[in-house]
């Protein structure tokens, strides 16, 4: 059976009522359902929201991956879901295991829990990721992951890359690593793991990842440090997690799980993405500041597999409409820029925007200044912050056309040697950042 709960696992009082009570804003027929299943050793979490397209393969690889790595630990899936009109919660609690039983030939003398509950009518990842952590904590789960429901080319033997390190090793954090096409995840490889390295002196190379495994102790720490009331802290919740095992001195380790798969992104996708990611950052910096503000150099974490790897295939890039968004940017926000960045960055700016397509180049040096300054100003609240972020997008749009271009050749070792420098500019100019922040510059 997939769910339910077997003769010799009966039920054991998850914690007090009082607690209980502080879980409210779960559902009473959810609580039942986590009632029944008792304590679990392995919690897969699975936020949807219209997923049935994808889910029903991920599902199952998922149930492969427990039957073949964890046979004998107690273990449930749980679907946290955004109001999904598509059947999608139908789905991954109707999936038989016994199909992958038979198929892969693999077996468990545990029974595997499937529980699905639907947390609001519109989709939220904050309360999605929240459902999952109190679940977690509630049936006092020792190693967890979270799967997203995009992730079609997930493999069975990712959930062992993601758990074994928590569950056999004693680590709190594991983070993935991939395979990726030298022009993807510019933002990552430009903005957050560059700048994360240098504030925080941990070398994650995916602070920022849909797929992430952690301790139950981390999740019960995260669920209980955060505001969840305040409607606050609601977005990039996935990198929030990764800042506050840094920060919370938790062992961390990154584990390769292969190809990530591309999706197309439109360019209007730009500013949603800087909102989960730069904007989370951002919000963390003042209240983790005796923390980064005492680090100096990197370190990197342990690694099982390669930090990354880099494909070179041919890959078409519209290079000229990044150019264009990045030149009219800087000309129509000049005003926002005025109240955001120093006059002499401004300056320099302006200057390269103004040239042609064969001469522009946002070198790292101005990048990294521009990133600093944007995340004084955020700090200190010169404009609205939210349009703080949003006038970062195009002149990340002329990092990234530099990017490109620099690259357009480059062999995988150039690349990696290229995005090394760049971290290295990152942490040469933290005291630049750390004067501004305190009132010097």
């Amino acid at each position: 059976m997939t769910q339910g709960v077997s003769v010799e696992e009966r039920p054991v009082p998850l914690r007090t009522e009082k607690r209980l009570a502080e879980d409210s804003f779960l559902t009473d027929d959810f609580l039942r359902q986590l009632i029944n299943v008792g304590e679990v050793d392995i919690l897969v979490g699975l936020p949807t929201h219209n997923n049935a397209k994808t889910v029903g393969p991920i599902v199952q690889s998922i149930q492969a991956g427990i039957l073949r790595d964890f046979p004998r630990e107690r273990a449930a899936i749980i679907n946290a879901d955004g109001g999904s009109r598509d059947g999608t919660p139908e789905l991954v609690t109707g999936i038989s295991i016994d199909d992958v039983r038979r198929t892969a030939n693999l077996y468990t003398l545990r029974t595997l829990h499937s529980i699905s509950t639907q947390y609001a009518s519109t989709p939220a990842s904050g309360v999605a990721l929240r459902t999952i952590l109190s679940a977690a904590e509630l049936l006092r789960a020792k190693a967890c992951v979270l799967i997203s429901p995009e992730s079609t080319n997930i493999k069975p033997e990712w959930l062992s890359k993601l758990l074994r390190p928590i569950y056999n090793e004693g680590f709190d954090l594991v983070t993935p690593t991939y395979g990726r096409h030298k022009f993807e995840g510019l933002l990552i490889t430009n903005l957050l793991y560059p700048m994360i390295r240098a504030l925080y002196g941990t070398r994650i190379r995916e602070p920022y990842t849909t797929e992430i495994g952690f301790s139950g102790r981390l999740g019960g720490q995260f669920l209980g440090q955060n505001n969840w009331e305040d409607g606050t802290g609601q977005t990039g919740l996935e990198l929030r997690l990764t800042l506050a095992a840094i920060t919370g001195g938790c062992r961390i380790c990154q584990s390769f799980l292969g190809e990530k798969d591309h999706v197309e992104r439109r360019a209007a996708d730009l500013i949603p993405a800087l909102r989960q990611t730069v904007d989370t950052l951002f919000s963390a910096l003042e209240a983790d500041f005796p923390v980064w503000s005492a680090v100096a150099g990197s370190q990197p974490v342990p690694s099982n597999g390669p930090e990354s790897e880099v494909g070179l295939e041919p890959l078409r890039i519209n290079r000229k409409r990044l150019r264009e968004m990045f030149s009219i940017g800087v000309a129509e926000l000049e005003s926002v820029f005025q109240s955001i960045l120093l006059p002499s960055t401004l300056a320099e700016l302006q200057r390269i925007a103004g040239l042609d397509e064969d001469d522009l180049r946002y070198p790292a040096e101005l990048w990294v200044r521009t990133v600093y300054e944007f995340a004084v100003s955020y700090q200190k609240s010169v404009i609205n912050r939210d349009h703080i972020i949003q006038a970062l997008a195009p002149l990340f749009r002329g990092r990234a056309y530099t990017f490109l271009v620099e690259n357009r050749d480059a062999s995988t070792n150039e690349v990696e040697n290229n995005i090394e420098s760049l971290c290295l500019e990152f942490e040469r100019l933290k005291p630049y950042l750390l004067e501004m922040w305190n009132g010097r510059k």
